[in-house]
């Protein structure tokens, strides 16, 4: 099987792309190793993964810019089985910065894959990256109650798959996802090509570079284990549900084998696998040893869902996937990874 990961020296993409590389397939990685730049880090980032990537047999690297024909019909060269597009302008408070390349790189770029697919590749399985925040302050209308260190739903498990997108607060972040998103189900619908939305709550995991901004499981753990002080948006109960990244390209394959032939899915650790952010920290504090160095707290940010747990009972049913990998085990993981790696992060 021959399979393209944009993004591919991202946290999602070097995953996918080991994980096919090890099974014997061959694997295109077609990145243009911008996360640094985009979040103003004046150390490399993703730039690790790149590097790690080229170590593995069956992997062939191409730089280059999703939004640009040229590059992607290059990666795509005599053609592939599966396209897996996990490239993307990742910061929700930055896309409100930079809100044409938000738009540049989530939307157009997405709608570019799409189509230099369809040309080259039209039965190719394609899989897209969607996130939560297509439903926006949706989320929020959900009833909830507040507990002492977290907040609760009332009476749902998690948000389904039919919750509403439409009036209400995205970011342009979430808007520019939500375009990728309905692209992608409507080159389903209208050319007929395998393709499989999921729109995934909080990802983490190994050779994860977080900032504030973005990734922020992985930045709790790097300012912990740096002695960097971390920033709390609100009251810190705010809810996410967690799920390691080698459990989501399980599910990413697991599309790819089945006869479903394009939907949506939301995905996420479901309500077995959540945490608050004042629940996190004491549990990255038990793992480590180390107490944080400075906790502040500033007024919640713009679209800021208080709880966002995915319901996972459609894409466990469609597709006989489950998480295997629960908070504690993944976090001791990252944990290990980080300390490993700390010359990156200071």
């Amino acid at each position: 099987m021959r399979v393209l990961v944009t993004g591919g020296a991202g946290l999602v993409g070097s995953h996918t792309a080991e994980y096919y590389a090890k099974k014997g397939d061959e694997v295109i990685v077609l990145d243009n190793l911008m996360r640094s730049t985009l979040f103003g880090y004046d150390k490399e980032s993703v730039e690790f993964n790149w590097n790690y990537l080229a170590q593995i047999d069956n992997i062939k690297r191409i730089k280059g810019d999703i939004r640009e024909e040229k590059d992607v019909m290059n990666a795509l060269g005599k053609g592939v089985d599966v396209a897996i597009h996990t490239a993307g302008q990742p910061g929700v408070p930055l896309s409100a910065k930079i809100p044409r390349e938000d738009f540049s790189i989530n939307a157009y770029g997405t709608l570019n894959v799409l189509e230099c697919t369809r040309q080259v590749s039209p039965k190719a399985a394609f899989i897209y990256c969607s996130t939560n925040k297509v439903y926006g302050e949706n989320v929020d209308t959900i009833p909830l109650e507040e507990k002492e260190t977290r907040y609760t739903y009332k009476s749902k498990k998690g948000v389904p798959e039919g919750l509403s997108v439409d009036l209400t607060g995205h970011t342009p972040y979430g808007a520019s996802k939500y375009t990728g998103d309905i692209y992608t189900q409507e080159y389903g619908h209208i050319y007929g090509m395998k393709t499989a939305v999921f729109r995934m709550s909080c990802i983490y995991g190994t050779r994860q570079f977080g900032f504030e901004d973005q990734g922020w499981v992985a930045w709790f753990v790097i300012a912990n284990l740096t002695g960097q002080p971390i920033v709390i948006y609100g009251n810190g109960k705010q809810v996410r549900d967690l799920l390691y990244v080698e459990d989501l390209v399980e599910a990413y394959d697991k599309f790819i084998n089945s006869s479903v032939t394009h939907d949506v899915f939301n995905i996420g650790g479901g309500p077995r696998n959540t945490t608050s952010l004042l629940e996190f920290i004491s549990l990255v504090e038990q793992k480590t040893g180390i107490k944080f160095r400075k906790i502040e707290h500033k007024e919640w940010r713009p679209s800021d869902q208080r709880v966002y747990i995915s319901d996972i009972s459609k894409v466990s049913k469609a597709l006989d996937w489950k998480p295997k990998i629960n908070p504690e085990k993944g976090l001791e993981r990252l944990i290990e990874w980080v300390g490993a790696n700390t010359k990156f992060f200071i």
